[in-house]
């Protein structure tokens, strides 16, 4: 029995770490509840400096971004950070193009825009060492 729990729980970690269960949401400026928050696991097979049009990002990545977020602006602020026990980074595809960041928190990373614009925004939570749980947090407050 343990070993099969063994198994399941290394297929779950495997399947969180590819970007198996990437989540989608659509957010309008004002969303409430503020922060909106979603658990995963940072890392994955992929150095984040290999995305195309990334280079500078450090850490490794799922395969497909974590979360996908298609947020709706009023012109103000959007801020995505990373809350984990472990070294993470932040990388980012924005309407603006490649972002990223470790470290702004201590070794939690996090990137802010005063003026955030509408559209997509993919997000890849990277492992800098050790892969481990980490939550995404999304809001238009402070991060700190």
């Amino acid at each position: 029995m343990k070993t099969f729990l063994s198994i399941a729980a290394a297929c779950v970690m495997a399947g969180l770490a590819t970007g198996a269960s990437a989540q989608t949401i659509s957010l309008s400026a004002g969303f409430l509840p503020d922060p909106v928050t979603f658990d995963t696991y940072s890392g994955g097979p992929n150095q984040a400096s290999a995305i195309p049009g990334s280079s500078g990002c450090v850490g490794t990545v799922a395969v497909y971004a974590d979360v996908k977020l298609n947020f709706s602006s009023n012109g103000g602020p959007l801020n995505i950070g990373v809350s984990s026990q472990a070294d993470t980074s932040l990388i980012i595809k924005s309407p603006y193009g490649w972002v990223c960041d470790d470290d702004t928190y201590g070794l939690n990373p996090a990137l802010e825009w005063d003026s955030a614009p509408s559209g997509w925004y993919e997000i890849w939570v990277g492992a800098v060492g050790e892969s481990a749980p980490a939550t995404v947090v999304i809001t238009e407050g402070s991060l700190n």
